[in-house]
């Protein structure tokens, strides 16, 4: 069994949300500039894997019928916004969408026939915004939230942890899964007040999936001290007593303190320790089984770099990477430490802190 597999196909560039968008093919392209740059894909250890494009019928897991038309006939017309805020599409981006769908599917598929331990799906547009019945954000489908779907549906699992790293709360995903136990959605993410007004602590999930939802939102410009406090005493204890059979995770490589979007302040090195922990969890539950998957990272600076540290820690290969270690000042760490404090008084109803 080869170790890692990187999803990507040329056509994901072919989404263009025009030229001033903060998602932009020039993500992509920094990515796998660096990636094979470092040499990664000549050790054995990582294999580049095209993918194929997902069906109707997938995006029908999570997707309301008359969302998929809207996306489709909106880029079949020329393209335009398909949400009220940023969400551009351009006349090629509904085969793109299903390419990133295929993408996250081609990584699950892979990991279960045991051809790969692990995958990175490196997919564009993003997905964990968009919900059942639209898109935002700059995502058009839930990536993520349809190939968790797809393995509960078809690989016979009943406990799915989907891991979401990026900056901004993945209200979508939430949504999604927020009535079941057979998918723990925990989420790190800035102070959502203002985008996308969800995600705040006091969310935890209904019916079924009371206590399998955990949101932990952060003040503005927390830094990796805080943020890995927060992983030590609230997401591997809830993961640890969970026990995952595969594990997800939703990737925003804006959590860095040089992203343009993102309004937190790790650093390389935080989000690469952040990321072992999930690895050792998915050792450790899974049998190793674990998909990353991209969402959010606009640093073009930085992203290639972020990206290739990941698939480097995947693949076990050696990849230096320098970079600062920013400090939050004390009235941020205060808010931060209650914060941790609330999320683990609202989920010690259901798990034990």
């Amino acid at each position: 069994m080869k170790k890692t597999a990187v999803i990507y196909t040329p056509k994901y560039l072919n989404h263009n949300p025009g030229r001033h968008h903060p998602e932009s093919p020039e993500r992509l392209k920094v990515i796998m500039k660096e990636l094979d740059h470092s040499g990664l894909f000549k050790n054995g250890q990582c294999s580049l894997v095209e993918p194929e494009p997902a069906s109707i019928e997938n995006l029908k897991l999570v997707h309301e019928p008359d969302h998929i038309t809207l996306a489709k006939q909106c880029c079949a017309s020329g393209g335009g916004l398909l949400d009220i805020g940023d969400t551009v599409v351009c006349p090629e981006s509904f085969e793109v969408a299903l390419l990133a769908v295929g993408g996250a599917m081609k990584a699950v598929n892979l990991v279960m026939a045991r051809k790969f331990q692990n995958a990175f799906a490196f997919v564009r547009p993003p997905g964990h915004h968009a919900g059942p019945y639209y898109a935002m954000g700059f995502c058009v489908f839930n990536n993520v939230a349809i190939a968790a779907s797809h393995l509960l549906r078809n690989f016979n699992l009943d406990r799915i942890l989907i891991l979401d790293i990026d900056a901004h709360h993945g209200n979508g995903t939430q949504e999604i899964f927020y009535d079941t136990n057979n998918v723990l959605y925990i989420s790190l993410h800035q102070d959502p007040t203002a985008f996308p007004s969800t995600g705040f602590a006091d969310e935890v999930g209904k019916k079924d999936g009371l206590g399998y939802t955990v949101n932990i939102p952060f003040p503005f410009h927390v830094d990796d001290q805080i943020y890995l406090q927060a992983v030590n005493r609230i997401v591997v204890p809830i993961v640890e007593q969970y026990k995952p059979q595969f594990i997800f995770v939703s990737v925003g490589f804006d959590t860095h303190y040089t992203d343009p979007v993102g309004e937190l302040s790790l650093s390389a090195f935080g989000f690469l320790e952040t990321f072992t922990r999930a690895l050792a969890l998915a050792s450790q539950f899974s049998m190793g089984k674990l998909v990353a998957v991209l969402e959010g990272g606009y640093s073009l600076n930085f992203l290639g770099r972020m990206a290739t540290v990941a698939v480097a820690k995947m693949a076990g290969v050696s990849y230096n990477i320098q970079d600062k270690r920013p400090v939050a000042s004390s009235r941020v760490r205060k808010r931060a430490l209650k914060t941790i404090e609330d999320v683990k008084k609202n989920q010690s109803s259901f798990w034990d802190l």
